[in-house]
């Protein structure tokens, strides 16, 4: 009996104002509030409330028989209730059916494990007891940030206690495999692997409204179609996407609503489908082999890579720079200081900061800067005033010729910084290959 298993990612981050120099040592005050309020309330209106709404609805009239998951950020909830406690607990009363599962990811939504393992499991700690606090449910399912996975991450996600793992199902990692199957990670015979079907999330998460897309305007009869011809050569059908889809993505004039309240009917009308979550998954199907992913990929565009993070010198410049002060931010101990310290690691700010990504931002998800550039001029101002706030309070031992992050060629001219102008120009004669 095939199942569909439904994941949506839960994010909203915190974005950064435009931060110049002449703000360094004189306040700390990092993000845009006035923006951060205001898309958190937009999103409530046109994403969160009417798409909970809708997914009561589909919970009742189904009967319990309807399923799906959410993976919260941490900055979602932090956002949630700062400046929209209905919306939290709209989800608490989805949460509350038995009909919702809450999968765990790190606290920052951010690429913690690359760089720090002691900071990523620290991350993924506290966020699974406020998961626990918040919903009334330990998580047994973990994840990662865009799904970033290889096989180490495997490891240290069962070593945490978590039973199964979501990733993508990259046709470069599978070959002549379907995603469409159970698996076991490679080394990690005990945690379930549930691989995206990146073809049918895409088709509902990416291309829904495209009307140059041939299957537009998509309906739920023939998403359902799509579905059920996999009866005979599937167990697991895995969706995961963006929540961000109902109503901001994909406007309500798409149609976006009406399809996903037909599909579920549309899905089980064939009596061989039904709907689970991916720790019923893990309990329920045997895993029909192992995938070996000793590279880490992603579900960020065709490549399926980091380069949407880390694919030009200013973002790697940024993120080494971050994580090069993790030691003295824990050796401190001081509750504002690791607090801005782990917003500033949201995975959001080095896409910011992408060039590769420049020409098409997400308009659910628009760059706050005017460039890529700009955004890693704000960020590195932010990092240095940070360390600043470090240097007051831990001074580095003397003779470390230790520099502030990302000084070397900057702000030479810090009257056009603070204008807007000239800081495409700076930030690539920073970096000969931005």
């Amino acid at each position: 009996m095939p199942a569909i298993c439904l994941c949506y990612e839960v994010h909203e981050a915190y974005q950064l104002r435009r931060y110049t120099i002449f703000d360094m040592g004189q306040n700390s005050f990092y993000e845009n509030d006035d923006h951060n309020c205001d898309a958190m309330l937009r999103a409530a209106r046109q994403c969160y409330l009417p798409a909970n709404e809708m997914m009561m609805r589909l919970i009742r009239r189904h009967k319990g028989n309807f399923r799906l998951t959410f993976s919260f950020s941490g900055t979602a909830l932090d956002q949630f209730e700062q400046y929209a406690p209905e919306v939290l607990d709209s989800f608490r009363s989805l949460v509350e059916t038995g009909c919702v599962e809450v999968a765990c990811e790190t606290a920052a939504h951010s690429l913690a494990f690359l760089y720090s393992r002691e900071e990523f499991d620290r991350q993924v700690k506290d966020h699974a007891l406020r998961l626990k606090a918040l919903f009334g449910k330990k998580p047994k399912t973990f994840v990662n940030t865009a799904c970033i996975y290889n096989n180490d991450l495997a490891a240290a996600v069962r070593a945490l206690g978590f039973k199964a793992i979501l990733a993508e199902g990259a046709d470069h990692v599978l070959g002549w495999r379907s995603p469409n199957w159970l698996y076991r990670p490679c080394g990690t015979p005990e945690l379930a692997l549930l691989l995206r079907n990146a073809r049918l999330s895409g088709d509902i998460g990416l291309r829904f409204s495209d009307r140059n897309w041939e299957a537009w305007p998509l309906t739920a009869e023939v998403f359902a179609f799509w579905c059920h011809e996999h009866a005979a050569s599937a167990d697991l059908i895995n969706i995961f996407d963006d929540y961000h889809i109902f109503g901001l993505r994909h406007s309500q004039d798409s149609g976006i609503f009406h399809f996903m309240d037909a599909l579920p009917g549309m899905l089980l009308a064939d009596r061989r489908f039904r709907f689970t979550t991916p720790s019923e998954a893990a309990k329920t199907f045997t895993p029909v082999g192992e995938v070996d992913v000793p590279q880490f990929m992603s579900w960020a565009d065709e490549g399926g890579d980091l380069t949407a993070w880390l694919g030009n010198d200013m973002q790697k410049d940024a993120i080494h720079t971050l994580y090069g002060l993790a030691p003295r931010v824990h050796a401190l101990r001081d509750e504002g200081l690791l607090h801005d310290y782990r917003r500033l690691q949201t995975a959001d700010h080095f896409h910011h900061i992408s060039t590769k990504w420049f020409s098409r931002t997400p308009t659910d998800r628009p760059n706050p800067f005017g460039s890529p550039y700009d955004a890693y001029i704000a960020y590195m101002n932010v990092l240095a005033d940070f360390e600043l706030r470090l240097d007051a309070m831990l001074p580095s031992p003397p003779g470390t010729g230790r520099k502030t992050p990302g000084s070397a060629g900057r702000e030479k001219n810090p009257a056009k910084t603070a204008s807007g102008t000239g800081t495409a120009k700076k930030a690539s004669a920073r970096k000969k290959n931005p």
